[in-house]
């Protein structure tokens, strides 16, 4: 290798012309010759990073999971109170998604087919999401209903990922923006929560 060469990660290459196209046109269109015209690699060459579309499926949910848990707790002050962490974090997953709406558009995608089991899995196997570790800090804990942390996601993250996966976050001015997020925090949080 020469110096100044730079590394050509196909893999990742792969992995977003994947993630454009299932934005785009869904499941049935992302077939793998379609995704290698995309990336601008051989056929071969998805099959060299991942075993099948099923594989790489999940591992861009992973890749896009990873990357919103991070983003949603950037910069969050954990003396903050829980109502007000809540909020930042779902405002950052907002900006997060906002700046890159294909990845909430992938999102939706995976969620309405019949990967999603598999998926949330998958996420879950992979270690500590950002996202969970934040809701079991002891007094955010102790507001949130007791229901599975899929369903909390579902009630208090989710809307955000379809109002940006559907175009529908332009829509909003900024207090209803605030109510929407008031709206959620109550959907996960215990009757008499503020």
């Amino acid at each position: 290798m020469t110096t100044g060469a730079v590394r050509i990660d196909r893999a990742a290459m792969v992995r977003r012309a994947f993630l454009d196209l299932v934005a785009r046109h869904g499941f049935h269109g992302a077939g793998m010759a379609a995704v290698a015209r995309r990336a601008g690699v051989a056929a071969g060459t998805i099959y060299v990073h991942y075993s099948g579309k099923d594989d790489l499926v999940l591992a861009v949910y992973r890749e896009i999971k990873r990357d919103l848990g991070e983003a949603a707790v950037a910069g969050v002050d954990a003396a903050a109170p829980a109502r007000e962490r809540f909020g930042t974090m779902w405002r950052n997953v907002l900006a997060h998604l906002a700046a890159d709406p294909d990845r909430a558009r992938f999102l939706v995608q995976v969620d309405a087919s019949p990967y999603a089991g598999v998926a949330h899995e998958a996420v879950l196997e992979d270690g500590e999401d950002p996202l969970l570790v934040a809701a079991s800090a002891p007094d955010m804990a102790a507001l949130l209903t007791e229901l599975p942390p899929l369903v909390l996601y579902e009630l208090g993250f989710a809307p955000v990922v379809r109002l940006v996966a559907g175009g529908g976050v332009a829509a909003l001015d900024a207090p209803t923006m605030e109510r929407v997020i008031a709206a959620c925090w109550r959907a996960v949080t215990r009757p008499g929560v503020a």
